[in-house]
């Protein structure tokens, strides 16, 4: 149906897809930072650890503006491969859904308007005290959802944060979620040593062990999460009592959907996963798995393919690389549905290569 994966269990996604069908979504775009995706190794987000905190805010200035300010250029990885917010900003136009930027814990603040929840940076999750204000950022978020939820059909809920794989492993293990060698990556290969390594570093240093905060999701967050978390699970928690909810994303949803589930478990029946076929088909990791610990919630994924993409930067993308991030999957599946299967993933490697051309051709020193 539509080029869409029901990835797991397929009566509830199909009942979900249903709900949406023709409907009008509102894009929210959650924007964080943490210090975690500094350690060498661990995100894919920069040419180098220090251009992670540029890459949410030029993320959500393509999406919004068709173009970066904070950068010159499009945010790309070391190997020159674009953002996935082109292909999330390529979807949203096909659909027609207007985008709200969050800013969750952004240290470069982009040159568009958003959301403030007054989340802070997160630290480094090695010192155990990763995110400083969960709580009020949830609280507040929780509000905007339910603010949101009466304007629209659904709401589409994406995330932009370099290192949200490893955050997300932080969380899940602290709630006793066995996340070890599940959590996706934007590389190829999979860093997961690495990841659980520093996880095991947060844990230790509050004195904590795996499980230690299976219900305190929010005391998971605060130690080895990320900003990004509380206001992503205040969203679901605030527009999901009302409308349908599509949790846009990879791994890194998972973390969030432990969050929403440890504080109101009710709303889910409203909720679903929307993510791509690079990751339900990533050998490095497990999203499946991990859900299928945590609740009984649908996975769909958009059968994108840009295997016979003109641009090496595109066909990359089937080789593992980004895979997921700025609500590709589910800023897809949206486009999808709303226009009844006139987006096809044919005509999403069109525009994508169309809106890909127009930024190459733009800035003539980009990669």
């Amino acid at each position: 149906m539509h080029d869409i994966i029901f990835a797991l269990n397929q009566q509830k996604g199909k009942q979900f897809l249903q709900k949406i069908t023709g409907k009008q979504p509102q894009f929210v775009c959650t924007l964080g930072t943490t210090e975690t995706a500094k350690i060498p190794g661990i995100s894919a987000a920069g040419a180098n650890p220090e251009i992670t905190d540029y890459t949410p805010p030029a993320d959500i200035e393509l999406l919004l503006l068709g173009k970066c300010k904070c950068i010159n250029g499009v945010p790309v990885t070391p190997d020159g491969i674009p953002t996935p917010a082109l292909v999330t900003m390529s979807a949203l136009k096909l659909a027609d859904v207007s985008v709200l930027p969050v800013n969750a814990g952004l240290r470069v603040l982009p040159q568009v308007p958003f959301l403030e929840l007054g989340a802070k940076p997160g630290k480094d999750i090695r010192t155990g005290r990763a995110v400083e204000n969960a709580a009020e950022v949830l609280e507040r978020a929780k509000v905007a959802g339910q603010i949101l939820s009466k304007s629209v059909d659904y709401l589409i809920v994406g995330e932009s944060i370099p290192g949200g794989t490893t955050t997300a492993l932080g969380v899940l293990l602290a709630m006793g979620v066995n996340g070890e060698g599940k959590v996706s990556s934007s590389m190829p290969s999979n860093p997961h040593d690495l990841k659980t390594k520093t996880v095991e570093e947060g844990l230790k240093a509050v004195g904590a062990e795996a499980g230690g905060f299976k219900d305190d999701p929010l005391g998971a967050v605060s130690c080895v999460g990320d900003p990004m978390m509380p206001a992503f699970a205040g969203l679901v928690l605030g527009a999901a009592e009302r409308v349908p909810v599509l949790m846009a994303g990879g791994t890194q949803t998972t973390a969030v959907l432990a969050v929403v589930n440890g504080l109101n478990p009710k709303v889910l029946g409203n909720v679903a996963i929307g993510t791509t076929r690079w990751i339900i088909n990533d050998q490095t990791s497990d999203i499946r798995g991990i859900v299928s610990q945590i609740a009984d919630v649908p996975i769909l994924a958009a059968d994108l393919d840009f295997g016979g993409s003109q641009f090496s930067g595109l066909r990359a993308y089937e080789a593992g690389v980004v895979k997921e991030g700025v609500g590709v999957g589910g800023s897809t599946i949206a486009a999808m549905v709303k226009s009844e299967g006139a987006v096809t993933k044919q005509k999403m490697l069109e525009e994508v290569e169309r809106n890909y051309e127009q930024l190459l051709s733009s800035k003539p020193n980009t990669n």
